[in-house]
């Protein structure tokens, strides 16, 4: 059995997967609030002893004893971890590591500790000769050990250690095939960021943390219709994208539908990505948005997107094309792409 464990800042989710002959099996789902329940959520009040607890909680709840988990997979998410695929000369594996140390350097926020990488030679550049393309993935030690010494609290045995965006593409790759003419993009709204992935398979795997999720949807409404927190949180839960323009009065109705919000910015930053992107890569057609995650299920936010971009867009469950998911009951499957990704990442081998 393999165990998928999202840690994530507002909840902590699980699948717990089992390979079979067919293919893969999934056993067991669960999800832990980690802030107390019915008061303001701050991210910033969110520590080590929270999470432990809610772990525990959450294992408790789902009869796992993690002293006797052997096969877990963990990820790392938002600024703390980066993801890149890098063009660079083809050179012997030694050299290569230097080089990619040297390069991760670049691209995650340095500690004082050393970093931590991991890579994989996808192959020749298409593009370029004597050129190979590799996928780098990077954190500082003490981001590592930090969750490991969490892990290690709540009696596990720390297994493999995955990016989150890696996740998010296993969970897809996993019942479908990316397109062979253009990107697929994937967007896993969390709770205060969101994992963006673009790849396709003659095109170059992208990835970038947007610091916008469903705890920005709460506050922004809490500020512009001047209501606390949880009035605001029942609100979005209720009314999604529409609690916005609720509230308006009069003559003043119209300047509240046009006043941009947390939405439009969300998009904005998911149009500029793709800009980028197409800019860098010459690649600008994008097949359809796949939305995950706990902020994806938001009322209206899927029709918006697709509206103002102009793609396809669509909500991922990942657990369709696994067996044993209709004896499951999961209220919004979509939450659980990471948790998913990082258990069939564990039935890859290390």
């Amino acid at each position: 059995m393999i165990l998928g464990l999202d840690i994530g800042r507002q909840f902590v989710k699980a699948v717990l997967l089992e390979k079979t002959r067919g293919g893969t099996k999934v056993l067991n789902t669960g999800i832990r609030l980690v802030p107390e329940q019915h008061k303001a959520y701050d991210p910033e009040l969110i520590g080590k002893p929270l999470w432990v607890m809610a772990v525990r909680e959450l294992m408790r709840e789902m009869k796992i004893n993690p002293k006797r988990v052997r096969n877990l997979v963990t990820g790392l998410n938002g600024t703390n971890v980066s993801v890149k695929q890098i063009t660079t000369i083809d050179m012997p594996e030694d050299e290569l590591f230097s080089s990619m140390t040297f390069e991760a350097r670049k691209h995650i926020p340095m500690d004082g500790s050393d970093a931590v990488i991991d890579f994989q030679v996808f192959g020749p550049n298409p593009k370029e000769v004597d050129k190979i393309d590799v996928g780098l993935v990077a954190c500082t030690k003490k981001v590592s050990n930090a969750h490991m010494d969490l892990l290690k609290e709540v009696g596990f045995k720390p297994g493999i250690v995955d990016a989150d965006s890696i996740a998010i593409t296993n969970a897809f790759g996993n019942g479908n095939e990316f397109p062979e003419e253009g990107a697929i993009v994937l967007l896993d709204i969390g709770s205060v960021s969101s994992s963006l992935v673009v790849w396709g398979r003659k095109d170059q795997f992208f990835t970038r943390d947007i610091p916008t999720g469903g705890y920005h949807f709460i506050t922004d409404l809490s500020e512009k219709r001047d209501i606390d927190y949880i009035t605001a949180e029942d609100e979005i839960m209720r009314n999604g994208i529409s609690s916005f323009q609720n509230g308006a009065r009069n003559d003043l109705s119209d300047i509240a539908v046009a006043e941009r919000n947390v939405f439009d910015n969300l998009i904005e930053d998911l149009r500029r990505s793709l800009r980028y992107y197409a800019k860098t890569t010459n690649q600008s057609f994008f097949t359809k948005i796949m939305l995950s995650g706990g902020g994806s299920s938001t009322q209206g936010l899927q029709e918006m997107i697709e509206n103002k971009l102009s793609l396809n867009t669509v909500l991922f469950d990942p657990f369709q094309t696994l067996a044993g998911y209709e004896k499951l009951e999961v209220s919004n499957p979509n939450q659980y792409a990471v948790a998913t990704g990082l258990a069939i990442r564990g039935g890859l081998g290390k």
